[in-house]
């Protein structure tokens, strides 16, 4: 009969297990051979075996010298789990079937994994785009294995340590980080998963616009992970502005003739993105602003100005209706030519620099051209000193001056109009007569000069003297200029002329006792003819007619003569060898007397009209007597003849 032997363990605080052999008079199933036996995880070991006919299940049983644990499994591979991690087990297998179980197998040495490291922490460098991972070492584990992953990537590191560092990780990326230990048994489960943001990419698609001159708009595109932007603006003095938004345009102000660094970060709880692309923009140079007039004359206008910021080249243009003048320079000043005159131009200074061109928001200004220089049509002489000038003129409000000069002084006059008058101009005298157009805007050029001559000067001391009875010699001082004189001696009963290059002149055919007008004329050598004297002159009276002598008594003598026409004073001469005698007639008589003359000589008589002013005339005809003592009472005087005297000019 069969006997029975029942045996009890308790392993580890495990339900008792009771096995009971059973003694009967079947065959045992055979002893299974293990294959292999590893650890997948630090609380298992797996073990594979051949099966063995029969055998219903099997029995693993692991022991590390304080424990026992047996697991039940129906097949290969079987798992002894709740084992301690990095533990070394000695684990056996036994078959077992309906007729009982088999011995144990020969044992296989297997050893678990470590556990999952625990406390993970990671610290993020944004500005090497680099984490350090960091945990608790866990025991048994001969080294770490970090991984980071996200949809795109992954990063890994290895360490016997307790820390590691992942590098090269991507800007705007999610990664998740897990460590996981491992021995010579293999390794744990990952370690819970850490989340890691890393900072964002830095901005792209930046643009830059100016709009309007002086206002600068700055756009960029969205970034994964960016929570806010930063846009910088930094100018080339050295300023450096920024704008935090949460947007992806910023707005700042600019200067002209600046050149501008942009740089975008974009911004989360990791950090500032990476430096992304540096962005330069240079606005528009500045546009000169103290424009200054040098120079304004007919035809030309020198312009200049202060150096401006950011400008290489200035392009100066003039614009009156379809006139167009222009001009380029490095230098800031400018010479418009070949304009016209009076005329009113819209002149602009540009800035031009290569980069960003001219400056096309310049302010204009107004520059009016000097007047048209006036043409001088005629002069006329409208008085013995004074000239009217006349001239064509296109000017607007335009003030003109004449100026007449010579060695002899300069004269102006001026007039709004086409004409003006200059008197006092002295005579003998040649000018130059020139007009000069002035307006607000500045003088213009002289016109053509016109020749002017004035007329000689009048000679000064005009006298008339007669010399004969018919004949007056008029003479006086040499005038300026004059070359020739002409002399006219003109009455009511006709007229006597003379033209000479002298200071004299003889007048003949002078009817005695007459009214005169004495006029002198200075004659220049080319022909300009001056008006010079008006005298009256009136001629001495006529010689007397029918002088006889009669004897009037022993000692006197007895003049007698015929009155000629008008009225006169006469007065008698007699020259002889025992003296002069004089007498003068009472008035309104044509005889006189003189007493106590010797008798026996030879007299010579002259009787004269005697002029107003008391002079006596000495032209008239001498006659000579003889006065005898002999005869009668009355005596005897005997007419001897005329004397000759020469007459000449005084």
């Amino acid at each position: 009969m069969a006997g029975r032997l029942e045996k009890c363990s308790s392993l580890m605080g495990f339900a008792l297990l009771c096995l009971k052999m059973v003694t009967s008079s079947k065959t045992a199933p055979e002893i299974p051979t293990i294959d292999q036996a590893y650890s997948k995880l630090s609380n298992s070991i797996t073990v594979e075996w051949t099966a063995v006919p029969g055998a219903t299940s099997y029995l693993l049983t692991a022991e590390d010298g304080d424990t026992v644990i047996e697991t039940m499994v129906a097949s290969s591979p079987g798992t002894v789990t709740g084992l301690k991690a990095a533990t070394l087990y000695r684990i056996t297998i036994r078959s077992i079937s309906a007729s009982g179980q088999s011995q144990a197998s020969s044992p296989k040495q297997a050893k678990t994994g470590p556990r999952a490291p625990a406390n993970v922490q990671v610290l993020f460098d944004s500005g090497a785009l680099k984490a350090s991972v960091s945990w608790t070492p866990t025991e048994g584990a001969f080294n770490y294995t970090v991984l980071a992953s996200s949809e795109s990537s992954q990063r890994s590191c290895s360490t016997a340590l307790s820390s590691c560092s992942l590098s090269s990780l991507q800007c705007g990326t999610e990664y998740l980080i897990s460590v996981s230990a491992s021995n010579d048994a293999g390794s744990s489960r990952s370690s819970s998963a850490a989340t890691l943001k890393t900072v964002a990419c830095a901005p792209g698609r930046v643009t830059i616009q100016e709009a309007p001159p002086g206002h600068l708009s700055v756009a960029w595109s969205n970034v994964e992970l960016g929570d806010y932007y930063v846009a910088f603006v930094k100018s080339d003095d050295g300023l450096e502005v920024h704008c935090n938004t949460s947007l992806t345009r910023c707005h700042f102000l600019s200067e002209c003739g600046f050149t501008y660094f942009i740089s975008v970060f974009a911004y989360n709880t990791a950090g500032q993105s990476p430096l992304g692309d540096v962005f330069n923009y240079t606005t528009a140079p500045c546009c000169p602003s103290d424009i200054s007039a040098v120079l304004v004359s007919s035809d030309r206008v020198e312009i200049a100005w202060s150096p401006v910021r950011g400008a290489e080249l200035y392009e100066t243009k003039a614009i009156a209706g379809y006139s167009v003048v222009e001009c380029n320079d490095t230098a800031p000043a400018c010479t418009l030519s070949a304009l016209d005159c009076d005329t009113k131009y819209n002149i602009t200074v540009y800035s031009f620099s290569e980069i960003r061109g001219s400056n096309l928001s310049c302010s204009s200004h107004y520059i009016t051209t000097a007047p048209c220089s006036p043409e001088i049509k005629h002069i006329s002489k409208d008085a013995f000193s004074t000239i009217n000038v006349h001239w064509r003129s296109t000017n607007e409000g335009a003030t003109y001056t004449v100026t007449a000069q010579g060695k002899k002084g300069l004269f102006q006059c001026s007039s709004t109009g086409e004409t003006c008058m200059i008197g006092g101009l002295p005579c003998g005298s040649v000018f130059s007569v020139s007009a000069v157009a002035e307006t607000q805007a500045g003088k213009s050029l002289p016109s053509y000069s016109v020749p002017l001559e004035t007329v000689p000067c009048c000679p000064v001391g005009l006298t008339a003297a007669q010399v004969t009875q018919s004949i007056i010699n008029v003479s006086w001082t040499i005038g300026t200029v004059a070359q020739t004189y002409v002399t006219v001696l003109e009455s009511q009963i006709g007229q006597s002329k003379c033209h000479t290059h002298q200071n004299h002149c003889l007048l003949g055919c002078i009817a005695c006792g007459i009214n005169y007008t004495v006029a002198l004329k200075a004659i220049s050598p080319t022909g300009l003819t001056a008006d010079c004297a008006y005298q009256s002159y009136s001629s001495s009276a006529c010689c007397p007619l029918g002088v006889k002598l009669y004897r009037l008594g022993p000692n006197g003598i007895r003049i007698y003569w015929q009155a000629s026409r008008g009225s006169a004073n006469y007065s008698t001469d007699l020259h002889g060898s025992k003296g002069i005698f004089t007498c003068v007639p009472s008035a309104g008589l044509s005889f006189c007397d003189v007493t106590d003359i010797p008798c026996g000589d030879v007299y010579t008589v002259m009787v004269s009209p005697v002029a107003d002013t008391g002079l006596k005339l000495t032209f008239c005809p001498k006659k000579i007597y003889s006065v005898t003592c002999s005869g009668s009472t009355l005596g005897m005087v005997i007419y001897r003849g005329k004397r000759n005297d020469t007459v000449s000019p005084r």
